[in-house]
């Protein structure tokens, strides 16, 4: 069974965005804590400051009972809310009634003792979580005075300078709830902002890897194609080959028996026999190098200009019809798949001309021009229709067709410009690739 290895280096991104949208969930869970145990703790530290300074601020026995009274209140409200608390998640009537009356006990133990302001300062901390939201400016300003008098020394404050000084430290208690909540708007801003990109983060990728996954199904799928249009261009490739050597060697082969079968003269049928025998040669090489996807014969010792020329007086001795090769431009090395194939092009030419035109004349011009090549076959023959051909691939045959698919396959052009009476002429453009700097050698069959 394959097993599949995850790269950690891949998934250090959803790791730690796990971890980033874990973290606000664990800070929630402290403060949930501190707001069921925290006004109890609060509440006893503030005891433990009063209760040594009685003799200090003047708290007497009945002063003591009433805040033993409120300590009690105190306690068994907190109780109450945290029973009551797990039903009631986020702001509601039942925790503003719980929040002002928390701060009604705080600041009547803030009256009795200003130490009891450790117990009213949690009012700074619940009213987001505990208080509909239009009580909570009010309930912020009532603990912000109560945080006020304690700072000022207790309540009442006595003269003139005391109420100037509570005034002054009710100024900056709202100044700071006002810093500190501009503070915490941001905070929140900031923490939507980055859930929401963690949200897009996690859509982003979900959507790269359904891409990654298309593309890998379209990369496959395209590889078969390539594969199969591969073996059905070789396929394509082959037959002509076949077609353009020794299809053509054979006809030529059987026509020089031909001959030899209708000439009495023992030398002329030698001199037949020669040339067929020639052609022979010249026809197993070639197979030879079809099969081995080698280049033409012609071209393993000479350039394109002279194995034209050679071919094209060669196919002169064979027909015994005039035939010319030209050369204009400057001759420059070329790529041997574009010589391959211009040569293939006027060996086909050549052959369709010995078969249907009836010439008395051909042409072969080669022509060097600014990034193209350009080869014309032209004869001055019978001519034909053009339009009256078969349409491509229904012929049968690889004449025109397989030195189209030539052309096109250099990403060339052939034309063909014809009618009846008027000659034919074929023309090949390609473009000029010139040849590779380290050419690899042929190789060679011992025969």
């Amino acid at each position: 069974m394959a097993t599949t290895t995850r790269d950690p280096a891949h998934d250090t991104p959803g790791r730690a965005a796990r971890a980033e949208a874990a973290r606000p969930a664990l800070v929630d869970e402290r403060w949930e804590l501190f707001h069921r145990w925290g006004p109890l703790a609060l509440l006893a530290f503030g005891t433990l400051l009063a209760v040594p300074t009685t003799g200090l601020v003047g708290m007497g026995h009945g002063t003591w009972s009433l805040a033993v009274g409120l300590l009690a209140a105190a306690v068994a409200l907190q109780a109450w809310w945290i029973a009551a608390a797990r039903s009631r998640p986020g702001p509601s009537a039942a925790g503003t009634a719980y929040y002002f009356l928390r701060w009604a006990l705080a600041f009547t133990l803030a009256w009795l003792n200003p130490f009891f302001v450790f117990y009213a300062v949690t009012g700074y901390f619940g009213s987001e979580r505990l208080v509909l939201r239009r009580f909570v400016p009010t309930g912020l300003l009532v603990t912000a005075v109560t945080m006020a008098g304690a700072q000022a020394g207790g309540f009442p404050p006595h003269g003139r300078v005391a109420w100037v000084v509570f005034g002054a430290l009710i100024a900056v208690n709202v100044g700071l709830l006002a810093f500190f909540g501009h503070l915490a708007a941001k905070e929140e801003e900031r923490s939507r902002v980055q859930a929401v990109t963690i949200d897009e983060l996690e859509r982003t990728n979900a959507a790269l890897q359904q891409a990654l996954d298309e593309n890998a199904a379209l990369h496959a799928q395209l590889l078969l194609q390539a594969r199969e249009a591969g073996v059905a261009d070789e396929r394509r490739r082959l037959a002509a080959e076949i077609h353009d050597t020794i299809a053509q060697g054979l006809t030529g082969i059987i026509a020089q028996l031909q001959v030899v079968t209708n000439t009495p003269d023992p030398r002329a049928a030698r001199t037949h026999l020669d040339r067929a025998a020639d052609l022979a040669r010249h026809s197993l090489g070639e197979a030879r190098r079809s099969v081995h996807n080698l280049a033409p014969a012609a071209l393993e010792h000479d350039a394109l200009p002279e194995a034209l020329d050679k071919t094209v007086r060669g196919w002169a001795e064979r027909t015994g019809v005039r035939a010319d090769f030209t050369r204009t431009g400057t001759a420059e090395p070329l790529h041997d798949e574009v010589e391959a194939t211009l040569l293939r092009i006027a060996e086909e030419a050549l052959a369709n001309a010995a078969r249907h035109a009836a010439a008395t004349r051909v042409g072969v011009t080669l022509s060097y021009m600014a990034g193209e090549i350009t080869l014309d076959v032209r004869d001055d023959g019978r001519g034909f229709d053009p339009r009256a051909l078969p349409a491509r691939g229904r012929a049968g045959g690889f004449g025109l067709d397989g030195m189209r698919a030539r052309a096109e396959r250099i990403a060339g052009a052939l034309t063909v410009e014809s009618e009846p009476g008027g000659g034919t002429a074929v023309s090949a453009r390609v473009p000029w690739v010139g040849a590779v700097p380290a050419r690899v050698p042929l190789a060679h069959d011992d025969r």
